[in-house]
């Protein structure tokens, strides 16, 4: 056998090898982190998930407390790269004195809850937070609130629950960026297969599609990880009523603040309005 054909075989089999390893696609979407990070007044729970555990922080707003329980639930889904207990307790209060509580969930492999972190993981993950908060909730709203990644969570559980609305921050199409992204160095010979081993249940453009409740989008204009082109895939397929507030100038992770926090304020006078018809309306 001559060496180049040699070569040829390994090139193949190791091309063959990558594409089949589901793993090189988590890791180039998932950072994940253990450590233990302060949660100021967040409570911890835990919720059964897959043979492990699921960790979910809680922390109800002054107005919720003053009141003895809330009026609405949020559900929270963060980033590739961020937890839950960093951030729960401080949005609690930024419903504009609403009587809200938040429950942020950590991705399976993210703070306590048991890994592996997998993509093929964050919808079913999504699904059992959502029921476990239904069950706590009862008849109370539940909107779900969901940046970038997060958003797909968020979907996955618009499409296949009941939610009185959801809060969309920089949503991505995972397929679509994956070869657009790191297909370049590679002639698109790895990127596309890759981008088929997105889950089908984190495919926003599908759930939106699904999804009829009330939504709010917040767009990054100079998002430099979910370019402007890509949300818009995601608005334009979504089915439900939406506002849409764009973010001029903002990046990624930029603080929303100014006029965009006063028209993020007004979208969620709909949408909580909107919600709670949309849950008249189910009963």
């Amino acid at each position: 056998m001559s060496r180049r054909l040699c070569l040829a075989l390994a090139l193949f089999f190791l091309y063959a090898a990558l594409i089949g390893w589901t793993p090189l696609l988590d890791s180039l979407v998932f950072f994940p982190s253990t450590n233990r990070i302060a949660a100021g007044n967040a409570a911890r729970r835990v919720v059964a998930f897959e043979g492990g555990e699921l960790e979910i922080w809680t922390a109800a707003s002054r107005a919720a407390q003053v009141a003895g329980q809330p009026d609405c639930f949020i559900l929270r889904f963060y980033g590739n790269a961020d937890r839950a207990e960093r951030w729960v307790a401080a949005e609690a209060e930024m419903f504009n004195d609403r009587a809200v509580e938040v429950w942020g969930m950590n991705y399976p492999g993210f703070g306590g809850s048991t890994g592996p972190a997998r993509l093929a993981r964050v919808g079913p993950a999504a699904l059992a937070a959502f029921d476990e908060l239904r069950r706590t909730a009862g008849d109370h709203p539940v909107v779900l609130f969901g940046a970038s990644l997060g958003t797909t969570a968020a979907l996955h559980v618009s499409a296949h629950r009941e939610v009185s609305g959801l809060i969309l921050h920089n949503p991505p199409v995972l397929r679509e960026m994956i070869v657009q992204q790191f297909g370049w160095w590679n002639l698109w010979l790895l990127a596309g297969p890759l981008s088929q081993k997105v889950p089908a249940a984190l495919n926003n453009v599908a759930n939106a599609k699904a999804t009829h409740a009330p939504g709010v989008f917040l767009l990054a204009e100079k998002d430099e990880v979910v370019a402007p082109k890509y949300q818009a895939l995601v608005v334009d397929a979504y089915a439900g009523p939406k506002r849409v507030i764009s973010l001029p100038g903002a990046g990624h992770n930029s603080p929303i603040a100014g006029a965009e926090l006063a028209a993020l304020h007004r979208a969620l006078d709909w949408l909580f309005s909107s919600g709670s018809q949309t849950q008249m309306s189910s009963e």
